[in-house]
């Protein structure tokens, strides 16, 4: 138990709480954090000045008395809570999602360049001790968004057999300074005991965008400056590989991008890789295909797509017509999705 003050010790940047229960049986209802935000006041009002380490408890005196929260994390590893110290509470078993990804690295239609690139993460997560020192830390995918670099990371877990934590990076952005920061760092505790394993970061422009871009959130600043610290591997978290995605290659901070040892590139697919996206997708559809419907027609019309573009814009649109219609997928479905993307005049480097 850690419930007595302490004079002299740093002052705790965040502790990570999960719930114990209560020392013996009991009736009582086992309480739930509805509130972050309020819990950590509350926690802290009643916990300030008590030194914690990990491993310890902490017993509430107030609404449950006597019910135990297990300190799982403090930084730094032996500190005191303070009026600055963000508490974050965290199931027993952490919410963080595993993805078994079924999707292959030949499933990946086009970006040879970036599937070349990718042999060396594929090696690396298959012995990380061989690597030693020279280990492949850090990765960047890079280009316009819907040319498959999400899909690429799914396949390097599917076929290492690395789970892959994904993160979108908009959701580190918290309420109050400190959360984000204390979730990077049970993100990479989670991925070592995991490891090997992928730690994917998606949209990472959204924290890690150029400064000359935005004034940072204190929030924000903080999320950063833990990722960079993670990214040093001060710590040894062999067999834990990184990969930061964004569509906003050049508008990333200089700090953040000198930390990636590689930048894979994705690019927009080209007339024989149109083609064959539209060919390949098609055969899934749960409704036959009209014999007139000419895809190498389909894929002169739509230079500058992207493959997400060519699915979810114009295949998903003219099966779903063809349903409403009643019959088979033609030539004129077709004809609708083009008309309803060009009306609606959305290029697609914006799609997400």
């Amino acid at each position: 138990m850690s419930d007595h003050p302490v004079k002299k010790s740093a002052a705790a940047k965040f502790v990570v709480l999960k719930p114990a229960g209560y020392p013996m049986k009991t009736e009582f209802d086992f309480p739930e954090i509805s509130e972050p935000e309020v819990f950590d006041r509350y926690a802290k009002e009643q916990w300030f000045g008590t030194s914690v380490m990990k491993g310890d408890y902490l017993f509430d005196r107030r609404m449950y008395p006597d019910f135990a929260f297990e300190i799982i994390n403090v930084e730094p590893k032996q500190a005191t809570i303070g009026k600055a110290t963000v508490i974050v509470v965290e199931d027993k078993e952490p919410s963080i999602p595993q993805i078994a990804a079924s999707v292959t690295i030949e499933d990946v239609i086009g970006q040879d360049s970036a599937k070349k690139k990718c042999k060396l993460i594929e090696k690396y997560l298959n012995d990380p001790q061989s690597f030693g020192q020279w280990a492949p830390r850090n990765i960047l995918f890079f280009g316009p968004s819907g040319t498959g670099k999400t899909m690429m990371a799914k396949a390097l877990s599917n076929q290492t057999d690395a789970p892959i934590l994904p993160i979108k990076s908009t959701q580190l952005i918290g309420e109050h300074v400190g959360e984000g920061a204390a979730r990077i760092h049970l993100l990479y505790l989670r991925a070592k005991e995991l490891a090997p394993c992928i730690l994917f970061f998606d949209e990472l422009d959204a924290i890690a965008l150029d400064r000359s871009y935005q004034e940072l959130r204190g929030d924000v600043l903080e999320i950063v400056n833990a990722l960079l610290t993670e990214m040093d591997g001060i710590e040894d978290r062999s067999g834990v590989c990184t990969i930061g995605a964004t569509n906003r290659y050049s508008a990333l901070d200089p700090s953040v991008r000198s930390r990636f040892e590689e930048e894979i590139e994705f690019t927009l697919p080209n007339l024989t890789e149109r083609i064959q996206i539209l060919s390949a997708y098609a055969k899934t559809f749960p409704i036959s295909i009209e014999a007139a419907v000419d895809f190498v027609k389909i894929a002169r019309k739509t230079d500058g797509f992207s493959g997400r573009d060519l699915v979810e814009k114009v295949l998903k649109v003219a099966l779903h017509q063809a349903i409403i219609d009643e019959t088979q997928v033609r030539a004129n479905h077709f004809d609708y999705a083009l008309r309803k993307v060009k009306i609606e005049s959305v290029p697609s480097v914006l799609f997400g």
